[in-house]
């Protein structure tokens, strides 16, 4: 044990020496670092956990691989206790496409606290991150998720969480960056029957800024500011895409025709400190325009990912009423 401590201390003086050799091109503090050589460096600002959850909770959690090439892999969380079978909720992690796993604990807790609220089965998806695998590769994970999720009520594997799982329910979500994929998921799911969209505080930009981006005054430490935004696209999107790009601004060209989500309910949940305040609403309004069926929610006074990342009272107040607004919308 001694020995595997000096190597691994060695080890990580010899990286730390590698790091300060190398020129930094991106940095977003304490999340992540791009050096010029293409190496990446992320922090671990939010600590990983195992499946293991209080046995009060009533829901066992499992990891189970998708697709060992790519390395996609999701975190399900299943209610014991469940009347038949349940519908399931797809669920993509934010972090700008570039942080964040299905195994953070502040997506540990939020999950698994939605599934025993909701009597619902979540699949937490960990998909491919940016710079080293930019847009649309997150988009491509979500639907070979969904594609490997069709394939399974039809398999002989009797996976222990299929017998508990209404597939003809199935329904995506996400937060921030996640919400962005599951938007884009849907978009490229034309023949597959998805029967709701979830969008948390969506992720989307735009070269022109919002009155939100420019003047929506944040907290010392916040989870999304307008330098950290713009550091996210540029390590995202496709090679000299700007911010206009489809994949950051759907609303700045048509060239994504949106009548395929026409049959869709979608939930957008915004948050009334968020800089994404003003973005998330346009995108409700331009989607109302286009004649599609939006319950647009606003959670007073909290900032972006509160759900997850805040313990304050007041956050936890509405994190107790999105769960509620987000149980109503899929028990319709």
């Amino acid at each position: 044990m001694a020995a595997m401590t000096q190597y691994q201390t060695l080890n990580h003086q010899i990286s730390t020496k590698e790091s300060q050799h190398r020129v930094v091109i991106e940095e977003i503090d304490g999340l992540i670092r791009v050096y010029k050589d293409g190496h990446v460096e992320r922090p671990q600002i939010v600590p990983s956990v195992a499946c293991s959850l209080a046995p009060e909770l009533g829901v066992t959690c499992r990891d189970i691989v998708i697709d060992k090439y790519t390395n996609i892999w999701a975190r399900s969380y299943v209610p014991n206790d469940t009347q038949g079978k349940v519908p399931l909720l797809v669920y993509f992690h934010g972090g700008g496409f570039c942080v964040g796993s299905a195994s953070w604990s502040c997506y540990h807790e939020f999950l698994a606290n939605l599934a025993s609220k909701m009597n619902c089965l979540i699949l937490s998806v960990n998909y491919r991150l940016a710079p080293e695998n930019p847009l649309p590769a997150a988009y491509d994970d979500g639907v070979k998720t969904l594609l490997w999720l069709r394939q399974q009520p039809f398999n002989n594997s009797n996976e222990w969480w299929a017998n508990k799982c209404n597939f003809s329910r199935i329904f995506l979500a996400g937060d921030s960056a996640g919400a962005n994929i599951a938007y884009n998921v849907a978009l490229r799911l034309r023949p597959l029957d998805i029967n709701g969209l979830i969008l948390i505080q969506p992720f989307f930009g735009g070269e022109a800024r919002t009155h939100s981006e420019k003047y929506m005054a944040q907290p010392p430490r916040s989870a999304l500011t307008l330098a950290a935004s713009d550091t996210y696209w540029r390590l995202s999107l496709p090679t000299g895409a700007n911010r206009d790009h489809p994949c950051c601004n759907p609303m700045a060209k048509r060239v994504v025709k949106r009548e395929e989500l026409l049959h869709l309910p979608i939930m957008v949940c915004i948050s009334e400190m968020d800089i994404l305040k003003d973005r998330n609403l346009d995108l409700c309004a331009n989607l109302e325009s286009d004649g599609h069926r939006i319950e647009q929610v606003m959670c007073k006074g909290v900032g972006h990912a509160f759900q997850i990342l805040n313990k304050s009272p007041l956050s936890q107040t509405r994190v107790h009423e999105l769960i509620c607004h987000i149980k109503n919308f899929i028990s319709r």
